[in-house]
């Protein structure tokens, strides 16, 4: 247990937590909140993958130029080889930003999907070796108190999206990022030297937990990309080749889905154990973005944008 527990009675920092399953818009909300309505923010990640530099295309990363000028703490910052960053590590070190940011008074907001990261970085007290997630209707009263007190003032925003239409968004999402050039970037990061290639390892690290990784190791064992030709890799026209890398982006759809439904399990399980959270239907936005996206920005700011300001602004 650590020592915030001893300044519970200070003022609590505002921090604006924005939370959802991947893929249901959390960044661009982020983005529309700060650009239009509370320009005096900075946006602090909480995705456990996109912590680390490199396979931005593959982890989704926001591009730079989408930004609008946001300032982003913590994404792409930390070297993969530099081994795992752990709960406790982030829980220092955003908790430093939030107390910088506040000290410019500026309004964090932490975005992101990892609810083991959210967690661990804004209880009060945080033990590593409990977990809100894991039994935690075992646990006595007490320590269940103890796992969900808040050290700061919280805003939530759970940006919810039916599961059928977030499926259907993920599986066109994940062929939209092979169309940008997700393979060559597998491919580069590939590492045929490497003994981290089990496809079911239990002991894979940073960026090499990265949904796609595992998948297009196991690929790229039995056809090896040329190293250092990025942006050549191209599948034959073999037709044991091309079931191979079919196979391949299955995995990556059926894991997307499955750690979307995951990480909505994790969300609805802090909502039970007491956590205020502020639920945002996108699910009309998303419908309308697959069937072809002409109100998609309308319905978007109607049905969650407005709400989102509406909640935040309760903070002040």
């Amino acid at each position: 247990m650590d020592a915030t527990f001893h300044h519970r009675h200070r003022r609590k920092d505002k921090v604006v937590v924005i939370m959802g399953a991947t893929g249901a818009g959390k960044s661009r909300l982020s983005i529309d909140l700060v650009t239009h309505f509370f320009p005096f923010s900075e946006i602090i990640n909480s995705d456990k993958i996109q912590l680390y530099k490199g396979l931005n295309i593959t982890t989704n990363q926001i591009p730079i130029e989408e930004r609008n000028g946001v300032p982003h703490h913590l994404l792409g910052e930390f070297d993969p080889a530099n081994g795992e960053f752990t709960s406790s590590e982030y829980r220092r070190r955003a908790g430093e930003l939030i107390t910088d940011i506040t000290s410019r008074r500026k309004l964090p907001i932490l975005v992101g999907g990892s609810n083991s990261l959210i967690h661990a970085l804004l209880v009060e007290r945080f033990d590593p070796e409990l977990s809100v997630f894991d039994k935690f209707d075992e646990l006595s009263p007490t320590i269940q108190n103890e796992l969900t007190r808040l050290r700061y003032e919280c805003c939530f925003l759970w940006v919810d999206v039916s599961f059928q239409v977030l499926s259907d968004y993920l599986l066109k999402r994940v062929d939209e990022m092979l169309d940008s050039g997700m393979v060559d970037e597998l491919a580069e990061f590939f590492d045929p030297e490497s003994d981290d290639l089990d496809y079911d390892s239990a002991h894979r690290s940073g960026l090499r937990k990265a949904i796609g990784v595992p998948e297009f190791d196991r690929y790229f064992k039995e056809y090896p990309p040329l190293l250092g030709k990025r942006g050549c890799y191209r599948v034959g026209e073999d037709r044991v080749q091309k079931g191979a890398y079919d196979f391949a982006v299955r995995a990556i759809k059926d894991n997307t889905c499955q750690l979307a439904k995951r990480q909505i399990e994790k969300i609805v399980r802090l909502k039970r154990a007491g956590w205020d959270l502020g639920r945002i239907d996108a699910t009309a936005a998303f419908r309308a973005m697959l069937d072809g996206g002409g109100r998609w920005s309308e319905i978007w700011e109607r049905e969650v944008l407005e709400p989102s300001v509406k909640i935040v602004k309760r903070l002040f």
